[in-house]
């Protein structure tokens, strides 16, 4: 790990009923006089392109379609009168393996909200989420490379070009994950997280953090999304349980926090569903994405999600037509409507009503939503801090999680069905077999998954 790093040995929030939406101990003031965390939620609006090909001929096409969409989102956003907008543009891969393409749209994005800004006063921030091109390299080369060289030139340009908020879905460990996901291997899934992920984490943050400060943007935060969210997608289609998809979510949480050890400071990606574990132990701010997601995924977390929410997003969606008007606009408008409700559950000193009702409306069908919940939240949060390595911190999380799961059963507070109980037995074999002794984890995942990834990739 890194010397830069910095240690969180207390919880920001450690009483539940103050994991709440729209309010964080460290607030962030971003972009065009945005404040995120101190006492609204904001809506953080997700777009992209209908299917179509990228190339040099079609480049005007490109943006005349982002032209398009950021106006009819400043239309929307003066027509509602939303009181304070966060954008993000998510990169394609072709726009960060061709910087300049990311950046030109950066810069017409950026122009748009200044003038918003300028024209109505309304606060507004850009985010840039780069992709991370590493991954297409077999193993990944992670730390070396043209493709990491093109997703560290992606976010120079991105800073360079206006961002406010720089984010990435990064993959640092996913090569193993993967494959210990499909086989159900607690073993795997931790080391791949705790171990792999971690210090690709720390690496890969250290550099985000140093562009941000250079170019005086906001190094937002990471996401579990090619980790957790993919086995959320693989249990809601009866691929694997959903208590290995809820042990997972607990076990993403580590990883993600590695970002904030090395210079993040939110608000954390929409997808990152950890998001809550993460405003716990930091006290910055979070963006989620519940029911209006569906256009991009679906979920089990639709309500749970919002309950300690400073950003609402929709996750993504193409710039298509619907009766109502394009696609981007019209999903800005459920989100505004949402955040409107938030805002005015806490105007009225009812959010901690409101908060609990969008808990209980989804806790008792999914163990992957009492991951989510205050309390259970606090506990994990705690189990992490306690411990000192990746490894043992996401050993804990899964610990945690694994105990909470099995009490919420017993005690009724989730439904588990017959397909599902029996893993629980199998889970708790595992548990107690973990080692306690990171390299010795190691050592037993190379002997199943040594050949998908490099050791030096990590600094093994």
């Amino acid at each position: 790990m890194s010397e830069n790093r910095k240690k969180y040995e207390q919880l920001a929030i450690s009483d539940a009923e103050q994991l709440i939406f729209g309010k964080a101990p460290k607030p962030l003031r971003c972009g065009n006089g945005l404040e995120i965390g101190g006492g609204k939620v904001f809506p953080e609006i997700n777009f992209t392109l209908p299917t179509m090909q990228m190339t040099d001929q079609t480049w005007k096409e490109v943006i005349n379609q982002y032209e398009d969409i950021i106006q009819t989102l400043v239309n929307r956003t003066i027509k509602l009168s939303i009181p304070g907008l966060v954008v993000e543009f998510e990169q394609l891969p072709p726009m960060s393996d061709n910087p300049q393409w990311g950046a030109e749209i950066t810069r017409l994005l950026k122009n748009h909200l200044n003038q918003l800004y300028e024209k109505t006063g309304i606060p507004n921030a850009l985010r840039v989420t780069v992709v991370d091109l590493r991954d297409a390299d077999r193993p990944p080369l992670l730390r070396k490379g043209t493709n990491w060289e093109k997703t560290r030139e992606a976010f120079v340009c991105a800073a360079q070009a206006g961002a406010d908020i720089l984010s990435i879905e990064s993959v640092g460990g996913k090569e193993v994950h993967d494959q210990a996901l499909l086989y159900g291997d607690l073993n795997g899934i931790i080391v791949a997280l705790g171990s792999l992920g971690v210090r690709d984490m720390a690496f890969l943050w250290n550099e985000i953090t140093k562009i941000a400060e250079q170019y005086h943007c906001v190094p937002g935060g990471d996401t579990a999304c090619g980790f957790s969210n993919t086995a959320m997608q693989l249990a809601g289609k009866g691929m694997i349980p959903s208590v290995l998809a809820a042990l997972d979510r607990a076990a993403s949480a580590p990883r993600s926090l590695t970002a904030y050890e090395h210079g993040a400071v939110g608000p954390s990606k929409d997808c990152a569903y950890e998001g809550p574990i993460i405003k716990a132990i930091t006290g910055y701010p979070i963006s989620m994405e519940g029911k209006s997601s569906s256009c991009a995924h679906f979920s089990p977390l639709g309500n749970i999600a919002g309950a300690a929410a400073d950003l609402w997003s929709n996750e993504s969606v193409q710039n298509i037509r619907l009766l109502s008007g394009s696609a981007p606009e019209a999903y800005l408008e459920l989100l505004a409507y949402d955040c409107r409700l938030f805002n005015t559950s806490s105007e009225k000193g009812d959010s901690l009503k409101l908060r609990d009702w969008l808990v209980e409306s989804d806790l008792p069908y999914s163990p992957e939503a009492l991951i989510l919940e205050p309390q259970s939240v606090i506990e994990i949060a705690s189990a992490i801090i306690r411990e000192e390595s990746g490894y043992a911190r996401t050993k804990a999380a899964v610990e945690c999680a694994f105990d909470i799961i099995c009490q919420s059963a017993a005690d009724g507070v989730i439904r588990l069905n017959d397909k599902e109980k029996p893993w629980l037995d199998r889970f708790q074999a595992e548990i107690k077999g973990l080692a306690t002794d990171e390299a010795e984890a190691i050592k037993q995942m190379n002997g199943l998954y040594g050949s998908f990834y490099l050791p030096e990739a990590y600094g093994l």
